[in-house]
């Protein structure tokens, strides 16, 4: 309809502008005024509206919030699909960021009942009740500018409707001009990086990893006077008390969650009030401060503002320093699965040191067969984490000139390592951990076997001739015991004094 108008307009005009005389004498026809269409327009069939940006107009469903800029990055970015959408923590972070700003744009000037419309719909937005009006893949621009406007215009338009308005018309509440107002992508975005990120370590990765110390820290109280064989280089070693061997799981996770905390005040600074470049153009002096105070309030956590937007824009450290303390946590969980599994591995003809919870069936062709999954599905975990910190690191690195433009996707990787590994911590302490028993009897009869015990008789007889009798031993397949009294080095009962493996696990 509005291309007809314009065509028809088009036929009445002539060269020259109205008033002004043509080549041939003429007076030129006056062009009839166009009026902006409906901006909410509504197609015949009332499946979609009309909606206009820069660039045109474009269909809009009419059961959704968003705009036409959102349904752009719809048809320029059909990449991986609804599960590569922008992960929803991040949606969450832009409504509890667009209602700071609207508190603190009212503050200085904004319509009061625009603000309180956006603040509401902003709070819906945060709640997650407007999850699927946010239909944008990460892989867009490398800013998040369309998810930036995606929020814009669904807050705009969720306010519009709670004023009695039209959808797409923009008024009372424009995206741009009331929802954006001083901001920015370039500083929205970033600023619900750190929001959702500070959240989901608070809210998942913590929690998990603290439930995880608190079950290894009961097993190595539980298991304090177990004394096992030690293994180096998968080798036998000297003993130690199963409980000292878990407690060396329990400080890898109690250093995870100390270098994930000491990531924290990076993560708590905020871009807001940098805009386009970092200088704070359209902005007020104080914005900046307040949104972040804003922002604190609203979330509980300890937000302030950047003390330099130039490098809150341009570069990432803080995330790429966060990503790096999970995959340290990473590697420490990936130690921990591995050796839990191996100390269960058998029944019969493995370690078995440890008998494992068994979950669900291990085989469809093997009947019987139980397999540790939980040590497994937490290897990889560690496995994706350490992946995603690779991409975190080269995006990291390519932030060039006064904008990095890896935004979304060193964002989603962040929150996939922090939620997997939440996550995995909890199904790893409730399905294993707190059920794993000690096979005493197989810990016993390893530990008499074992050669190292050797080891004990270095002061009383010295290095060679213990090493005489460990590998004579070995070679006769005799027991330490009696291989020593062969070769005439000591008597009976100074073996029996001498090693003993309560006596091995401590200086003296």
């Amino acid at each position: 309809m509005y291309r007809a108008v314009r065509l028809l307009a088009r036929s009445r005009r002539l060269v020259r502008p109205p008033g002004s005389a043509s080549a041939t004498g003429l007076r030129a026809v006056a062009v009839l005024p166009l009026r902006p269409p409906n901006f909410a327009r509504m197609a015949s069939q009332n499946s979609f509206r009309i909606e206009f940006d820069t660039f045109g107009e474009l269909k809009v469903p009419n059961d959704k919030y968003y705009g036409a800029q959102t349904v752009r990055s719809t048809m320029n970015f059909k990449i991986g699909g609804v599960t590569e959408r922008m992960p929803i923590p991040v949606i969450k972070a832009f409504g509890i960021l667009k209602r700071a700003a609207a508190e603190v744009n009212q503050d200085y000037g904004l319509d009061s009942k625009i603000a309180e419309a956006i603040m509401k719909a902003a709070d819906e937005v945060a709640e997650g009740k407007l999850n699927d009006h946010f239909p944008l893949v990460v892989w867009q621009t490398g800013s998040g500018t369309q998810t930036n406007m995606n929020v814009n215009e669904v807050i705009s338009n969720r306010a519009i409707e709670m004023l009695g308005g039209e959808l797409g018309s923009k008024k009372p509440v424009h995206p741009n001009d009331h929802v954006n107002k001083s901001q920015s992508s370039n500083d929205t975005f970033p600023t619900a990086m750190h929001i959702a990120a500070a959240m989901e370590v608070h809210e998942v990765l913590l929690p998990g990893l603290q439930k995880l110390h608190d079950a290894l820290d009961a097993k190595s109280k539980e298991f304090a006077h177990i004394i096992k064989i030690g293994r180096t280089h998968t080798q036998d070693a000297v003993p130690l008390t199963l409980g000292q061997e878990f407690s060396g799981y329990v400080q890898q996770v109690k250093y995870a969650m100390t270098r994930i905390r000491a990531t924290l005040p990076r993560i708590y600074e905020l871009a807001a009030g940098g805009t386009a470049v970092g200088t704070g153009l359209n902005t007020r002096l104080g914005f900046a401060e307040k949104v972040a105070a804003r922002v604190a309030a609203l979330t509980g956590l300890p937000f302030v503002t950047a003390p330099n937007k130039f490098e809150a824009l341009a570069a990432h450290d803080a995330l790429v320093e966060l990503s790096g303390a999970m995959n340290t946590t990473a590697c420490s969980l990936m130690k921990i699965a591995n050796d839990i599994r191996f100390l269960g591995s058998g029944p019969r003809s493995g370690l078995g040191e440890l008998i494992l919870p068994e979950n669900e069936p291990g085989s469809s062709i093997m009947p019987g067969k139980v397999n540790p999954t939980q040590c497994e599905a937490l290897s990889m975990v560690a496995a994706q984490v350490m992946g995603n910190h690779v991409a975190v690191t080269v995006g990291g690195s390519n932030g060039h000139f006064e904008l990095n433009v890896f935004k979304p996707m060193m964002i989603k990787n962040v929150l996939h390592s922090a939620r997997l590994l939440g996550d995995a911590a909890v199904s790893f302490t409730e399905n294993c951990v707190v059920g794993i028993q000690a096979n005493t009897e197989r810990i016993n009869k390893l530990m008499n076997e074992s050669l190292m015990l050797v080891t004990a008789l270095n002061p009383h007889i010295g290095y060679d001739k213990a090493a005489k009798i460990a590998k004579t031993a070995h070679k006769n397949g005799s027991t330490l015991k009696a291989t020593a009294i062969e070769l005439g080095y000591l008597t009976a009962e100074q073996f029996d004094e001498w090693v003993k493996p309560k006596d091995m696990l401590g200086p003296k």
